[in-house]
C-alpha cells in the first residue's frame, strides 16, 4: 500500500512537515532537509539504491534533496520539484503559536469563526479546510510528490522519477539554482533524458473570489529594479540650496507604482503592474540636514518582454520622473521667491544605469581603486541583505561622482526570475489537454489552462528561454552579479526543460489565514497527479 498514498497518510505526513518551522534562512529550515532525506531513505528502493538518494549541500550551508528512481528500460525521465521553506509568521497575532499546528491552529478558528474575514468563514461553512503556515504554499504540493517518488518506487510509472526539493524559495531561490548543475549532472550520470519538469506550487487565485482551477504550463518573470536617489545635502532652513532625495524617491514611485504600461499581455493573460517593495532614506541618525541620498526598489513582473526591453522602458519613465523633479524644484522655488527676494537657479536630474556609474567612476580613480573599494565593502557589509547591500555598492559609486549629480541610478537587485513558458511546446499543450479532459471525465472538476503561474516559482530555473546573452543587461546593472549572485548560465542553456505546474487547492499564500482544501488535494489530485505523470513519460 505505502507510506504515503492516502489522504490519511498524507495528511500525517504533511502535518510533520508544518512540525518543522522552516522559515527561509533558518536552522529549521536545514533540519526540514534532513528529516525528509530520512523519510526517503525508509523506502525499499533507496534501501537498494542508496547511491541515488543524496542530500546536497548549498554554498551558503543548506542542503537540497535528490532522488532518483530509475527504470532500467527507459531513460525518459519526468523531475518533481518543490520547495520546503517557509514565509514567517509574524502575520499570525494572537495565533502565532499555532502557525505550525495545523490542526490545533484549525480547531481554533472553527471555535473562534467570528473573528475571521468573511471569505474565509464562508469556506468554514462549505469545505474541509486545514489552516497554518506552509499547508498551501508549499508543504501539501512536496508532500504529494513524494508520495509520486513512492509510486515510482514502487513501480508504477514506466519511465525515471526525479524527485527534487529545495530550500530558499522564498527569497533567492539558492537551492534551486545551485541544483541546476546537479540536474545536467545527473542526465548524463544516468543517461536521462528529462521530458518534463513537474511542480506542484497551490493554484493561486488571479483575482478576490476566483473560484477557477488552474493548471500551468509556465512561470511568470521577475526583476527587482532599484532607483537609487542622489540630490544635495543642504541644512533644512535652506531647502532651496539642496534636493532632498526623499521626494527624489517619491517622484519615481509616482511614476512606476501601479503603472498600467508595465502590463504584458500574452493569449489574455495579464501581468500585474509594478508596485514598491521598498522605500527609505539612507540617513542613519536625525539631523537637520535634509537626507540627500535614497533609494526605492519595484516589482515588475514579465512574460514575454527581454531584459533590455524592460531596462529601456524603466529608463525611459524614470526620465520622466527626473523632469517632474526639475519642474516642481524651480516651480516652487519661484512661488518662495514671491516671499523672499532670490533667483531660483535651474539644474539638472541626471539619470544612469548602475553600469554607466561604474564605467564614470573607474574614469575618475581608475580600476585597481574600484575594485578594491568594491571588495572591502563586500568583505565588511556581510550583515546586509542582498538588498540593502546592493545599494550600498550604488552608494558608494555614486558619492565618488557626487559632482555629477544630482542623479538617479538604476540598478539590478537579486533575486532574479526569469520568466519561462512550454505555450508553444506541443507536447506539453497536448498534455494539459489530456489533463483537463481527464479531470472533467473522472472527477467533474473544470481546470483553466494558464501559461504562467502567477506567484513566482524555481520552475524559472529549469532552461533559458533565450540565450545567455540576453542576460546582459541584468548582469551589467546589478553589482553582486559574480559577487554573491551567481546564475548557472552555461548548466541553465543545457537543460531547458519543458515545464507544467499541476497543484493542490488553497487559498491565502504568506497570509495568517492560508488554508489548504483537502476534498480536491489530497483526493482527487492524488488521482490525476499519476495520470499526468504516465502522460509525460509516454
Amino acid at each position: 500500500m505505502g507510506k504515503w498514498q492516502t489522504k490519511e497518510t498524507l495528511l500525517y505526513l504533511l502535518t510533520r512537515l508544518v512540525d518543522h518551522q522552516s522559515v527561509t534562512g533558518s536552522y529549521p529550515e536545514i533540519a526540514l532537509a534532513e528529516y525528509i532525506h530520512l523519510q526517503l531513505q525508509d523506502l525499499t528502493y533507496f534501501k537498494k539504491n542508496p547511491d541515488q538518494l543524496a542530500l546536497h549541500p548549498t554554498s551558503d550551508g543548506r542542503f537540497f534533496v535528490t532522488g532518483l528512481v530509475k527504470n532500467s528500460t527507459s531513460n525518459k525521465t519526468v523531475i518533481l520539484i518543490s520547495h520546503f521553506d517557509v514565509v514567517d509568521v509574524e502575520d499570525y497575532g494572537q495565533w502565532k503559536n499555532l502557525a505550525f499546528s495545523p490542526y490545533d491552529l484549525t480547531e481554533e478558528f472553527y471555535k473562534n469563526s467570528d473573528k475571521l474575514p468573511l471569505d474565509v468563514q464562508n469556506d468554514l461553512d462549505h469545505g474541509e479546510w486545514l489552516f497554518g503556515r506552509g499547508v498551501m504554499d508549499m508543504k501539501s504540493g512536496l508532500a504529494l510528490q513524494m508520495s509520486m517518488l513512492e509510486k515510482a518506487a514502487l513501480g508504477e510509472f514506466d519511465g525515471n522519477i526525479l524527485f527534487l526539493t529545495v530550500p530558499d524559495e522564498e527569497a533567492n531561490s539558492i537551492g534551486m539554482i545551485e541544483a541546476v548543475p546537479i540536474l545536467v549532472e545527473l542526465a548524463k550520470q544516468y543517461d536521462l533524458e528529462y521530458t518534463a519538469c513537474l511542480n506542484s506550487e497551490p493554484v493561486f487565485t488571479k483575482y478576490p473570489g476566483d473560484q477557477n482551477m488552474y493548471v500551468y504550463s509556465g512561470s511568470i518573470g521577475k526583476l527587482l529594479p532599484g532607483f537609487f536617489c542622489y540630490g544635495r545635502e543642504t541644512h533644512v532652513g535652506e531647502p532651496f540650496s539642496g534636493l532632498n532625495a526623499n521626494y527624489m524617491a517619491a517622484e519615481v514611485t509616482r511614476e512606476l507604482e501601479l503603472n498600467q504600461d508595465f502590463c504584458e499581455i500574452v493569449e489574455g493573460e495579464v501581468t500585474p503592474p509594478p508596485t514598491n517593495l521598498m522605500q527609505k532614506d539612507l540617513k542613519e541618525e536625525y539631523s537637520v540636514q535634509i537626507p540627500h541620498v535614497g533609494v526605492t526598489l519595484f516589482n515588475v513582473l514579465g512574460m514575454e518582454s527581454s531584459i533590455e526591453e524592460m531596462t529601456n522602458k524603466l529608463f525611459k519613465s524614470v526620465e520622466k520622473a527626473a523632469k517632474r523633479i526639475e519642474e516642481h524644484y524651480i516651480e516652487r522655488a519661484k512661488a518662495f521667491s514671491k516671499l523672499q527676494s532670490f533667483k531660483p537657479e535651474p539644474f539638472h536630474v541626471r539619470v544612469l544605469s548602475y553600469h554607466q556609474l561604474l564605467k564614470r567612476a573607474v574614469e575618475l580613480f581608475g580600476e585597481p581603486e574600484i575594485k578594491r573599494r568594491q571588495d572591502y565593502i563586500m568583505a565588511n557589509y556581510k550583515d546586509l541583505g542582498d538588498r540593502d547591500l546592493s545599494t550600498r555598492m550604488v552608494f558608494d559609486l555614486a558619492s565618488l561622482c557626487k559632482e555629477d549629480g544630482p542623479m538617479i541610478v538604476l540598478f539590478y537587485n537579486p533575486p532574479f526570475y526569469p520568466a519561462v513558458s512550454s505555450r508553444k511546446d506541443t507536447f506539453i499543450q497536448e498534455t494539459i489537454k489530456e489533463v483537463i479532459s481527464y479531470s472533467q471525465k473522472q472527477h467533474g472538476v473544470t481546470l483553466k489552462h494558464q501559461h504562467y503561474f502567477p506567484g513566482l516559482s524555481d520552475l524559472s530555473f529549469v532552461g533559458l528561454e533565450r540565450t545567455k546573452e540576453t542576460i546582459k543587461p541584468l548582469s551589467d546593472n546589478m553589482p553582486l552579479f559574480g559577487q554573491s549572485y551567481n546564475l548557472p548560465l552555461e548548466a541553465l542553456e543545457q537543460l531547458k526543460v519543458p515545464v507544467m505546474n499541476l497543484g493542490p487547492k488553497g487559498k491565502d499564500a504568506h497570509k495568517w489565514t492560508e488554508r489548504l482544501e483537502l476534498t480536491y488535494s489530497f483526493g482527487t489530485l492524488l488521482d490525476m497527479l499519476p495520470f499526468t505523470i504516465k502522460q509525460l513519460l509516454r
